[in-house]
This record gives C-alpha cells, structure tokens and sequence, in this order.
C-alpha cells in the first residue's frame, strides 16, 4: 500500500514509534530500553528493578550532562513512558503479585530495531538472502504444482543431483563453504531468530486488544449472552484463522515437538564451535534461543487462557444475576399471595381444565411384546469342599498419584522440560507397571504434557521377583505447568 501524506501524517501525530524518535529524551529512552530488554533478551522487568537500573544510568547521564538536563525521577519518567499519551512501555500487574511489570510495546521495539540497522556494520551479507529467497520459491513452486508427472520430474531431477554428490564425496571431492559463506549464514541465523521474539510479542499484542476488547463488550453488553458470546468467539475464530493465527499455530506446535528442540539444539551447538563463527564472537545466548521462543510464546498463550477466564466469570456473573431475578420473582409471588390470604376474591378466582395438558402420540406406542415367564428350578447349594487361597486379597497395593505428581513439579523446578526416561532415572520406579501407567495417566490428564506416538522410547526397572524389566512407550515430555 503506498504511503500517502494523509498516512503519514496521522502516523506522525499517532504512532508511538515515531513519537518516540521525535522525542526530546529519545536517546535517553532508546538506549536504555535497548540495554534493558533487547540485549539481554529480557521479557519485562519488575518496577523496583527497572528504577535502579534507570537510577545508574541518570547518575552517571547528571554528572556528565549537569541535574538540569535530567530533572525528573526514574519513577516519573517511567509513568510517562507507560502512559497512554506515549505508549512505549507497558505496565501491567502479574495475576500474582501487586508489584507493577514492564514490558515493551511492539512500536518501542521496531523504533529501537531500526535505529540499530542505521549504524555502518562490518559485514553485510547477500548471499545467503538470495539463497534464501531461491528456497522459498522453489517451496512455493513445488508445493502448488498440481501435476503428479511435473513432480516426478523434480524429484527425479533432484534424486540425480544427490546421486552426483554422493559420488564426488565418494572420490573425495568434498565441497566445504568458505568462512565468508559461514558468517554469511550465520548472520542471517541470528537476524532471523531474533526478528522472531520481535514477532511474539506483536502477536502478543493483538491477543491483548482482543482481550480489552471483551471486558469492554462485557462491561457495556445490556442484551441477551448468547449474542455477546456469537460475537466474541466469531471475533476470536477469526483472529484464530487468520493468517497470522494459522503461522503461530503451526510455527508452535513445530516448536514444541521434542526431537526438533533436540536437533535444533545439536545444530546451534555444532555451528557455535566453527572457527569462522567464533570470530564473529556471537552472544552464547543464541545457543537458547529456542527456550526464548517457547517463554515468548507462552506468554501470547496465557493471554489467551485469561480470554477464557473472562468468558467463564461473564457467564458465571450472567448465571447468578438471573438466579437472583428468578429468585426475587418467587419472592414477589409469596408476597402477593401472603396479602390476599385474609381477602379471598369473591366467585371463581381461576379456572383450570386439568393439572397437566395430556399428549397422546400415536407413534410412540410401544410395539407388542410377549410377557416374560421365568423358569425357575430348586436346587439346594452345598459348601464346596476346595480350599481357595485368599493371599490374593492381600497383595493389592495403591499408587499414590501425589507423589509421582511431586517428582514432576521437581524435577521441573532446574528446568523447563523433563521426559519421563530422565523422571525415572532420577526417580526410579518401586511398583512397576502399575506405577508406569500411572505417570502415562498423569500425562494424557494434563494439557501441559507432551505425548509423541511417532517417537517411542524404552524404559527399564528393577523387579524384586522378575527381576529386570523393560517397557516400551510413547515419548512423553512434561513441560512447566505441568501436574498444577
């Protein structure tokens, strides 16, 4: 869409982007939120610790620039920061705590972005981009062609082109990019990864107008539940279906499949210790970039869950007050019936033709069915002489749910994620299969848990009578939130 005076003009005046490029402390503001939150790839920050940062960073600002230059307070310049007026930060409360929280605004993060692309960098690289847009093409080419031959003809083509390198390797000929094309690449690794938790917290950000969105609806809504809530799950379906919604969803649940994490994690451990990489000294956090992106993306989930929450208690309030009518109706009738109990109206007071209106429908008539007559035949019950062994009744044992829900919560507390191989090397099984079955039981009752079918895995315990003993079971991943 081109960008018109008209359009530029009211994203002068109301974006708060470009406000804050044109404001007077824009230096002040952007370094600081670029070394508070992007450097170090931090979500939002408590208010007590973002005052002390901003504390350090006026002191040194006073000194070097005299107290006039910087006349207000880390908390003031904080509250303007976070007001509507600006828009650059969000101050928000945790659903557990009654601290204030901090967190860029999508239009603070694309100002600071670009400020960071208008600096002269080293090294610019083009052609991993142009490898890049090659790939996607072909991607597009091949995942529309509708003709079964023109597929086979690709496929052929790149079979042959595999066949060709497997040889040269064969024979020795081994092609190995050059440290140029390495740096190249890995640059676009970063760019790309890090443009992704700038896309988070956009989606974020939508989530949370739809969510403004319905407390406002909800706070305003006079007329019947059933049309409020056609409206906001139409609104949310398409939010949902969009296609911004369908990439989340399929971008996360690629995340959360467990063999990627594991094979993005060897990939980035394995690119890191090149020679050429080390050069370029890359932040060792990129080796976690993936955990970010799971943290990032639970956040946009849990605004999602508080969605939820609010359609429940618009509900749960809707049930009540109606209760509430009917009863004060019931309460009125009673009343009225208790003032003319002494004053009984003269003549009929209301006739009724029966109790109950009498619904005769032909169809439903049962078909005929001949009357059951029993045979009943008398035989005495002798005691049988055989001993039955009762040890069986005495060798039933119960698995105490709690406790393996303990060793998840855990073995969680060091780490995001734990499949149940690594549970139960740290917790070995002491009843067996009954206990197996039970964690399997705990897993498929939890939304939080991961279970892969297409993934199997072997577990083994100590039987005191078998002895040794092995399952094998679909990979189960507990992740945090898990067993809550």
């Amino acid at each position: 869409m081109p960008l018109d005076y008209a359009t530029a003009e009211a994203l002068r005046r109301t974006h708060p982007a470009w406000r804050l490029l044109a404001a007077d402390h824009a230096p002040l503001i952007v370094s600081f939120l670029h070394q508070c939150f992007l450097v170090p790839n931090v979500r939002s920050l408590s208010e007590q610790e973002l005052v002390g940062k901003l504390d350090d960073l006026l002191f040194h600002l006073r000194e070097r620039h005299g107290a006039a230059e910087f006349p207000r307070s880390s908390a003031q310049y904080l509250d303007t920061w976070a007001s509507d007026t600006h828009g650059w930060l969000r101050r928000y409360y945790p659903p557990d705590g009654d601290e204030p929280w901090f967190d860029l605004t999508p239009s603070t993060e694309k100002a600071i972005q670009f400020l960071v692309g208008l600096e002269q960098r080293q090294f610019v690289g083009t052609e991993s981009r142009l490898v890049m847009v090659f790939e996607l093409l072909r991607q597009i080419a091949e995942g529309t062609e509708r003709d079964p031959h023109a597929r086979l003809t690709e496929l052929e083509r790149r079979r042959a082109a595999v066949d060709d390198e497997i040889r040269r390797v064969k024979s020795g000929e081994l092609g190995v990019m050059d440290e140029v094309q390495v740096k190249d690449r890995f640059q676009q690794v970063v760019a790309t990864a890090r443009g992704l938790l700038s896309d988070f917290r956009e989606v974020d950000a939508n989530f949370r107008a739809l969510d403004r969105e319905v407390r406002e609806q909800i706070a305003t809504w006079e007329h019947g539940k059933g049309e409020l809530l056609e409206r906001i799950f139409g609104r949310h379906d398409a939010i949902a279906d969009s296609d911004q919604g369908r990439s989340f969803r399929a971008f996360w649940d690629l995340l959360m499949d467990p063999s990627r994490q594991e094979e993005l994690s060897s990939l980035l451990e394995r690119v890191i210790a090149l020679d050429a990489v080390r050069a370029l000294a890359p932040d060792r956090r990129i080796l976690r970039i993936h955990y970010d992106w799971l943290e990032a993306g639970e956040v946009a989930q849990r605004t999602v869950a508080r969605l939820s929450e609010q359609l429940r208690r618009f509900l749960d309030d809707k049930a009540w007050l109606e209760n509430r009518r009917i009863m004060g109706i019931l309460r009125e009738v009673e009343q009225h019936a208790l003032a003319v109990r002494d004053r009984q109206p003269s003549g009929p007071f209301m006739e009724l033709d029966d109790f109950a209106p009498e619904v005769v429908l032909p169809m439903e008539r049962p078909l005929f069915a001949p009357p059951f007559k029993p045979r009943i035949e008398q035989q005495v019950v002798v005691d049988g002489d055989d001993e039955v062994s009762a040890d069986a009744l005495f060798e039933q044992f119960h698995v105490d749910k709690q406790r393996l829900r303990a060793n998840i919560r855990r073995a969680l507390q060091t780490r995001r994620q734990v499949s149940l191989g690594e549970l139960l090397d740290e917790s070995p099984l002491e009843q067996g299969v009954a206990e197996l079955i039970t964690y399997l039981s705990i897993a498929a009752d939890d939304r939080a848990a991961v279970i892969d079918d297409a993934s199997p895995q072997t577990v083994r315990w100590h039987d005191a009578v078998l002895g040794a003993r092995r399952a094998r079971i679909p990979h189960v991943v507990f992740t945090r939130g898990a067993t809550s």
